[in-house]
Formats: C-alpha cells, structure tokens, sequence
C-alpha cells in the first residue's frame, strides 16, 4: 500500500488505519493465505475421492453404486446412489453437475461458519482487550464520530478472515458455474453473506459494548450463541411458523433454497429436511424463488441491522445511556410484530405454533427491558429531579411525572414495556382470532413480562458492584427455573395448571394447563399476578421516594 494512499486511509478513518496496521503483517497474512487456500485444497480432495473409480475393462461384475453416477435407479431401491454406467473407454460416466454443486455447498457452509462464528470472536474479544487495557475509553474521546469509530473496528478487526475469503472467492464461483447455478444466484448468496456479516459484527460490537461486566466470557457467549443459531437453521425439520425468522438469519437458507431449485430430488442429505419452498410472509409465496428468499432475509438483515446500529450510536460514546430511548423502543416493538405476524399466519390459530412466536416475543422483551432500564445512578438523578421539580400540571397528558414516564431517558422503564406490550398485543390480534386461548395466553405473557421488568429494576437499586449481574441473573432464574422445577417435580400443565400458569410463561407449555384449568382458576392466577406486580411496583416507588427525599435532603444541607 502506498503511502498517500495510507495517508487517505488515515484520514478517512484512523481507527481502520490502527486496526490494519496492528493485523496486516506478513506472518499473519500468509498464515491466513495458507490455511484458506489449504482448506481448499482438503476439501477437493475429499470430494474426489468420494468418486468411484471403474474396475478393468471386462471385470465389471458387480454392480457400482454411487451418488455422483449417472444410472437409473430400480423403483424398489431407497438409497441416495445411482447405478455407474461405463462409457466406451470403460470409464465411469460421473455427474459433474452433482458433484460440483456439492463442493459448492459445502464450501458455502464452511466460508459461512468461519465468517460469521470467528469473525464475532474477534470482534467481541478485541473489545474486551481494548477494556481490559483502558484503551476503549481513550478511544471514545476521539474527535471522530463513533459511527466512524465502529466502522473501522468491523472493517479491520476481522480483515485476515477478509483474506481468507477472498481467496475462496475463485474455486467457490468456479463450483457454482460448473454445478449450472445461474451467476445471478451466486452473487444474491454473495449480498445475503455480507448483510449477515455487517448484522452480526454489529451485534458483537454491541454485545462488547453492554456486557463489560462478563470479562473474558464475552467472546465464548456470543460466537457461541450465534454457533448454535446457525446450526439450529440447518438441521431445524418444521418451517411455516413464527421461527422462521431465525431460519432467514442464516445465509444456509439461501444455500437450501439454490438446492432445491437446482436439484427436484435435493439428494443433499443436510438440507433435504429444511423445506425451503413452503415459506410464506402475509401470504406472499417467497419461498418459491430464490430471488424471494434472498429479498426476505435482506430485509430482515436491514431491520436489525438499523436497530443495532441505533443502539451502537447511544450506548458507545457514553456507556452510562440506555440503549434505545422510549420513542425508538416503541417503533422497534412495532416493526418486530409486524415483521414476526407475516410468519404467524401462515399457520393462524396453531397451538404449537404459538411456542415459537412467544419464545420470539420472550427474547425480544428480554431485550427490550436490558435496553430501556436506566442504571442506578441514573435512577437516583431522576428521583432527585422529580422531587425537586415543580407541581405538575394540570390535566393527565401534561403531567409532567406521565411524560417522563412515557418518553424521559432517566425514568423507570416499567411503563414504556407496558405501552410495547400493548402495542405487540394489537399488533398480533390477526393472529390471535384463529385461537380461542390466545388472549388468555397473551395476557399471562404480558404479566411475566411485567413482573420480570420490575424486577430487573429493583435489582439494579441493589448496592454491590455489578448489579447489572444480579438484575440478569434474577430475571433469568424467574423466568427459567419455574417450569425446569416443575418438570423435574413432575407437576405437568394438567396435573397443577394454577402454578405453570402463575408462574411459567406461555412459551414453556403452560398454555396448555389453560384447557384443563377452569376460568375461575385462570382469573385468579390473573389477580395474582397483577398482586405481585403491584407489590413490586410499590416497593419501587418507595426506593424512587427515598433516593430522591435524601438527595433532596443533602442538596438543602449545602445550601444552609
């Protein structure tokens, strides 16, 4: 690289600079040159050996069978092979196509899982690097907008892993050519692969940004996660629910929809399960081309992708900021539903159907609480400034208090995860009219959702030094630890249906206690749980009361 175009680099992005400076050295370049192009190479080889090789003119006794030969298979034979057939030379004639298209999709699924699962290690255990050192804050006093800064660190942090793909660009095109995949096809597999790379980076960065507390489990958690997300859209049997959301997340949809157009039979044993073609959103049948699929998971790329982003820009610069403030969580809850209702109908009404799209909300309240629950410091410069504001307003949408429950950055967020979960409830009432125990089961999810809100919040008020650890580790055990002791007690939805439906949520099969539990069970469990909310909400405000009352209190003392 020559040095006025470093300079222009440099200015264009300093921390791209520092990140390439730091990684692009010889030894690492040609370690990263060699793996990939060894890889390559074992994988070509690998695929040749599986190639059945012809016995001597006239010792062809015994029938052949193999998946890349070209005979016609008996009606009564159920295996993927096909009779070999000798050509005049007493060769096997061998389907080039097949087994081009196999070395493709192979080389797919490894370039996808090295990406993706090492590239967000990287990224994540660079960060944890940068905090452990003290050189991240250092880093956010930059006179360079974060936008910028974060930028360079997804463009440079994995750029040895860049190499290494693009070393794998030639032999990759060159197998989807010659397994008659249409260029068009492999270039959307292309766009699909680095929209899912710039999400999950983002998400990494995100992850590093937030979780600091976790120290150097950081990376294992998320490149793990994302591990099991990935594997979980390959072998994952039933589509045509809300959970196909997480199968268009994966680039190895794309993958199986090219099988499936390329080869009628889909004799790739990995994805003969994954249906692609059956996919429906509002009933639009994307599924059925290629090209539909691939606009699909862009559009959910780009959804999350903003949405990261949003959070990226408020919490890096200052760590201290909640995610996203009240106005944007209402739009993202927003969009989500809409987003995760197109999958829903497409099976509207199915009970089992109903574990997949609360399992979704679940998550992404789960989300939506860490996102919009201000620290305990935070808390207490609110607290104060409510108690040292003047008498609100009149009239109840000028109140100043509503307001700043509604829309205030500092404020508690219990409200705001209210007005989403109403929000979503609105949002999926299409859904809900094909199942008589859906509103029943939305409200039961609404008041755990609550109830874990609350106390995510209360724990955070707790006096240690990461009560971010004991907000997390409360709210998971309440939400987690209900239906793992109730199986394990043997205590099934229809045996005790009033304790799965107090405490388990809707997601963990206690909808189904909702059948067997008469209706004046299940309105008791709902004025139970309104109680414990209430409980909560009440302890809170009396926290909220006495932070401000003493910050008051110390306030009027300095003056005197």
């Amino acid at each position: 690289m020559s040095i006025p175009m470093i300079n222009r680099l440099g200015d264009w992005n300093p921390q791209l600079l520092r990140e390439l400076k730091g990684r692009l050295k010889f030894r690492n370049m040609a370690l990263a040159a060699s793996l990939s192009l060894l890889g390559q190479l074992l994988l070509v080889i690998s695929f040749v050996r599986k190639l059945p090789v012809a016995p001597p003119m006239g010792e062809y006794i015994y029938p052949t069978y193999s998946p890349y030969c070209t005979g016609t298979r008996p009606k009564d034979y159920y295996s993927d092979n096909y009779p070999c057939l000798q050509d005049a030379f007493g060769n096997f004639a061998i389907n080039w196509p097949h087994w081009w298209l196999d070395v493709f999709v192979w080389l797919s699924i490894i370039g996808m899982f090295a990406l993706l699962v090492a590239g967000t290690y990287m990224l994540i255990g660079d960060q944890d690097t940068e905090e452990r050192r003290g050189t991240l804050n250092f880093i956010r006093l930059s006179p360079r907008s974060a936008a910028t800064i974060l930028l360079g660190k997804l463009l440079g942090v994995p750029v040895l892993l860049y190499l290494a793909g693009m070393l794998a660009i030639p032999l990759h095109w060159w197998a989807g050519i010659a397994a008659q995949i249409p260029p068009g096809w492999i270039v959307s597999y292309y766009g699909v692969l680095l929209a899912s790379c710039f999400c999950f980076y983002s998400a990494a960065l995100l992850l590093g940004t937030v979780s600091s507390w976790l120290g150097g489990f950081q990376p294992w958690l998320g490149s793990g996660t994302l591990l099991f997300l990935l594997w979980l859209a390959i072998i994952k049997e039933k589509l045509q629910n809300a959970s196909d959301l997480l199968n268009l997340l994966s680039p190895s949809t794309t993958i199986a929809s090219v099988i499936w157009a390329m080869d009628s039979e889909n004799r790739f044993e990995l994805f003969r399960s994954l249906s692609v073609d059956n996919v429906q959103w509002f009933n639009l049948p994307v599924g059925k081309s290629v090209g539909g699929t691939v606009a699909l998971s862009l559009l959910i790329y780009g959804f999350l992708t903003y949405w990261i982003w949003q959070a990226l820009l408020r919490r890096f610069p200052n760590p201290g900021a909640t995610m996203l403030s009240k106005r944007q969580s209402y739009l993202l809850v927003a969009g989500y539903e809409i987003l995760i209702l197109g999958f829903a109908l497409q099976q509207a009404g199915q009970e089992y159907d109903f574990v997949s799209l609360s399992l979704l909300n679940l998550l992404l309240f789960l989300g939506i609480i860490v996102a919009l629950t201000p620290d305990r410091q935070a808390l207490h410069d609110w607290a104060r400034y409510r108690h040292a504001n003047l008498p609100a307003r009149k009239g109840f949408w000028q109140n100043s208090l509503v307001r700043d429950l509604v829309w205030g950055e500092k404020s508690p967020a219990l409200v705001a995860v209210a007005i989403n979960l109403a929000s979503a409830t609105v949002v999926l009432v299409p859904w809900a009219l094909g199942w008589e125990y859906a509103f029943p089961s939305l409200i039961l999810a609404m008041n755990l959702t609550l109830i874990y809100g609350a106390l995510a919040q209360l724990m955070l008020f707790v006096k240690t030094q990461k009560p971010a650890v004991w907000a997390v580790v409360s709210v998971g055990a309440a939400a987690l630890l209900p239906p793992i002791i109730l199986g394990l007690l043997s205590a099934t939805p229809e045996k005790q249906p009033a304790v799965w439906l107090f405490s388990a949520f809707p997601a963990f099969w206690s909808w189904e206690a909702l059948r067997e539990a008469p209706a004046a069970t299940v309105f008791a469990v709902f004025v139970a749980q309104w109680l414990v909310l209430l409980v909560l909400s009440v302890q809170l405000t009396r926290k909220l009361r006495k932070a401000g009352e003493s910050a008051s209190k110390a306030l009027l003392a300095g003056k005197q």
